[in-house]
């Protein structure tokens, strides 16, 4: 492992597939002695991983060619690097003690007025971080909670949404609708460096980009508590953080529920009381608490064990430097009205409700469909990308909207959306007409039709060229069940064919994708390694011709074996 800086591979010659394996085979082996609770193993492997040259290179790669923000710069104005300067990136990197500081940018929070900080490191920094990541992450994910789904490989929005209904499949409860106020900056630096319990040089560094501060406008501030967002680490130092609190819940609650069970049985004398643990199980199973990142809800069927929950959780948070938003946290029941609230919750972006059905035996039916507001900001996206192109051309149009559309109808199909894809097309249709007419307003509704929409199908109203590109629609989208992960799974078990069998259903993949992915049997069409969750996969055109896209004429392939094949500028 130590061989390919010293014999000076050009980039593009470095056996970028030998690699892969080498430093896989480590991070699984890190994570069987983290599940196996070895410590001493654990550190002895990370100290072997971090060292590794192999693991410098592959850290470098992710940072320079397939993170999508590569051309992003730091403070020192860097935003790419030649193949030459990637090779010195890879001999150069080491674990410091301190670090540059980052460039703060603001960005819009999705569907909100608010702005959200972004921290932005250096390429330098980027590469120690992902190098980091790659050491500890195999180590949480034997150690983290099944239902925390947020910032993890493998598991997705679909996962958490997909937990609450199984939860609720076979009752009513009430439920504790929580969000974190501003976690990633509010987080207790101090108590997540004491909760990683890693080697002294991992801590000392993590410690460094912590204390590295920010730049914002020529002015350095400094920063004593939070993790930045936009570090490719944050997001596991924040699951580091917040990690324990369904297990410690859970564990309390069900002790206090245990008592008075207990009490009561006594009191009541029809049973002998009982030590063994099957009463602390069942009541275990009566308490779900399932996190996306610091979103959460908390479900129980009883309200005072509810808000003896969110007690605990707040006096939990309090020990990491965080608290409880306020003005987004609400106990709503599933489907009785309470406290003048309507039934049911949101959570990120679908609205989880029961409805009476005298068919059911529980007398109820669950329902997971598209929030009002998640269609709200999609139908104001689609207004306002018409608005903008009022002069521009239909194939424009359609090669605009058409990855809108896709997009949030994809992240929709696991659930009832099917009424709610047929409104929005007929919305659609109407802004379309409206469109057109404003762009020939001398002209007549037979000659608009004419020329803007055609046949397609059974349909003779769609919008589509004389050349045939057809704007996509909502309803050709099918509702399919998701598939929730296994609570026990994880990408680092090593199980390739479960991972890729995943990743060819994914909700938010293609279908083309899809079938390409099972013609390859989820490997790489250049490298031939196997797909990875967290990779970048492209949709190369073999003969170079972008409008011929026979599936003989496709294949999937990694975003840096694509950049490789087409020499571009970050290959």
């Amino acid at each position: 492992m130590n061989q390919f800086l010293k014999t000076r591979y050009k980039w593009n010659e470095i056996p970028w597939r030998k690699l892969e394996v080498l430093v896989f085979k480590l991070q699984k082996r890190i994570y069987q002695a983290s599940s196996r609770g070895d410590v001493k193993l654990v550190h002895q492997l990370q100290k072997l991983l971090f060292k590794s040259e192999s693991a410098k290179l592959l850290a470098v790669r992710r940072v320079t060619q397939d993170n999508r923000g590569r051309k992003t710069a730091g403070v020192d104005g860097v935003a790419s690097l030649k193949p030459k300067e990637r090779l010195q990136l890879a001999e150069d990197l080491k674990l410091k003690d301190k670090s540059d500081p980052v460039r703060r940018v603001w960005i819009p929070k999705s569907g909100k007025t608010e702005m959200r900080g972004l921290g932005i490191p250096t390429i330098a920094t980027r590469a120690e971080q992902t190098l980091v990541k790659l050491v500890l992450e195999p180590e949480w994910e034997a150690k983290f909670e099944p239902n925390s789904y947020g910032f993890r490989p493998g598991r997705s929005c679909h996962d958490s949404c997909e937990a609450i209904y199984q939860t609720l499949i076979k009752k009513t409860a009430l439920v504790l609708d929580a969000d974190i106020s501003g976690c990633f900056d509010n987080i207790d630096q101090t108590a997540l460096l004491a909760k990683l319990a890693t080697t002294p040089t991992i801590r000392r560094t993590i410690k460094g980009w912590l204390k590295s501060g920010v730049i914002e406008g020529n002015i350095f501030q400094s920063t004593e508590k939070g993790t930045m967002q936009g570090g490719s680490i944050s997001p596991l130092l924040a699951n580091i953080a917040l990690h324990g609190m369904e297990l410690d819940t859970k564990e309390a609650l069900t002790e206090e529920l245990f008592q008075s069970m207990k009490k009561k049985i006594r009191e009541a004398k029809k049973v002998k009381p009982f030590k063994s643990t099957a009463s602390r199980v069942k009541a275990l199973k009566t308490l779900s608490i399932i996190r996306y990142a610091d979103d959460f809800v908390v479900i129980h069927e009883n309200e005072e064990m509810l808000i003896k929950a969110k007690v605990f959780i707040e006096e939990w948070l309090k020990k990491i430097g965080l608290e409880l938003n306020t003005a987004k946290t609400r106990m709503v029941h599933t489907l009785n009205p309470m406290d003048k609230q309507k039934p049911g919750f949101d959570f990120l972006g679908f609205t989880v409700r029961q409805f009476s059905n005298s068919t059911s035996k529980k007398g109820c039916k669950t329902l997971i469909t598209p929030s009002k507001a998640s269609q709200k900001q999609h139908a104001k996206a689609v207004r306002e990308q018409l608005r903008s192109m009022r002069a521009t051309t239909q194939e424009d149009v359609i090669k605009q909207l058409n990855p809108i559309i896709n997009g949030w109808s994809r992240y929709f199909t696991p659930v009832v959306a099917s009424k709610v894809f047929n409104r929005l097309d007929s919305e659609m249709f109407y802004k379309l007409w409206k469109w057109a007419v404003r762009r020939h307003p001398q002209k007549g509704a037979k000659w608009i039709r004419r020329k803007y929409f055609r046949e397609h199908g059974n349909n003779k109203w769609r919008f589509k060229t004389h050349e045939g590109e057809l704007l996509a629609r909502h309803r050709d989208h099918y509702i399919k069940r998701y598939t929730k992960v296994l609570d026990t799974r994880s990408p680092y078990d090593g199980d390739w064919v479960y991972w890729s069998t995943r990743l060819g259903r994914s909700p938010g993949i293609a279908p083309r994708k899809a079938r390409l992915l099972k013609i390859q049997n989820g490997k790489c069409k250049q490298c031939k390694l196997w797909f990875n969750v967290k990779d970048k996969i492209e949709l190369h055109h073999i003969d170079q011709n972008r409008n011929n896209n026979r599936i003989g004429n496709l294949g999937l392939l990694h975003l840096h074996c694509h950049d490789t094949i087409h020499g571009t500028r970050y290959a």
